[in-house]
């Protein structure tokens, strides 16, 4: 049966994306359009996650502006988290995330257009995409960023240190970071091999925002472990089982 479920999953994924592409690439062409391309995103994953039948639960602690940049960062526990996170955030934000997305057709065109690319073989793409997350900010769009830097938890519910630079760029243009906790996102859909989609609500938490308007760059560290402190608090009420331990 979780063969029959994944199969089931990733059609309405693919079958999804192929329907609204067609519209996104339209909207990709222009910069003024592109908040529509986003739209689209949020469309997709609304519409894959009614169709596998799984229900969003979202506690929203806070209720961000959409006319307001923030920097969102969550942990990293599933792939399922990119997906999932249009339909938990209605701000137009821009991904932080590996370029190796490029290569995946039709989904890597419109990554490429929309978000930051880190190439981790090239020595500058770091700062690069620093810049460029600096520059998105500037221009009032938000980012989305997963600071762990990849999916590397050992033990769940432990998730490995953060990198600085979600919280660089905050303080940098003084935008407050909004703390997601994502509760289930392994449970559906674990980082292990074979891949297999599991049925479970999807549960998540936005939390209140750290302002860091007046912090200069020597608050980083201070920024980056209050943090990780406020998710990883919310993932330690739940329990992990231990059969989808990464």
């Amino acid at each position: 049966m979780k063969l029959l479920y994944t199969i089931w999953c990733v059609v309405c994924l693919v079958v999804l994306y192929l329907v609204l592409f067609p519209i996104q690439f339209v909207f990709l062409q222009r910069d003024a359009w592109k908040p529509l391309a986003h739209k689209i995103n949020a469309i997709w994953g609304k519409l894959f996650f009614i169709g596998v039948g799984i229900p969003v639960r979202v506690e929203r602690r806070f209720r961000p502006d959409p006319n307001k940049a923030y920097v969102f960062c969550a942990n990293h526990f599933s792939y399922l988290d990119i997906a999932v996170m249009g339909v938990l955030v209605n701000n137009y934000f821009a991904f932080v995330g590996k370029s190796d997305v490029k290569t995946i057709p039709l989904l890597g065109y419109m990554f490429a257009k929309l978000h930051v690319q880190v190439d981790r073989d090239q020595p500058n793409s770091r700062a690069y995409s620093l810049a460029k997350s600096i520059r998105t900010l500037a221009s009032g769009r938000s980012i989305m960023i997963f600071p762990e830097g990849g999916i590397r938890a050992v033990e769940m519910p432990q998730m490995t240190p953060f990198k600085d630079g979600a919280f660089t760029m905050a303080i940098q243009q003084q935008v407050p970071i909004v703390p997601i906790t994502l509760l289930t996102n392994y449970r559906i859909l674990p980082d292990k091999s074979p891949v297999r989609f599991h049925w479970h609500p999807l549960r998540a938490v936005i939390h209140p925002p750290i302002e860091t308007v007046g912090m200069t760059q020597e608050s980083v560290e201070h920024l980056k472990q209050e943090t990780y402190q406020i998710i990883d608090a919310e993932l330690k009420k739940i329990s992990f089982p231990a059969a989808l331990q990464v």
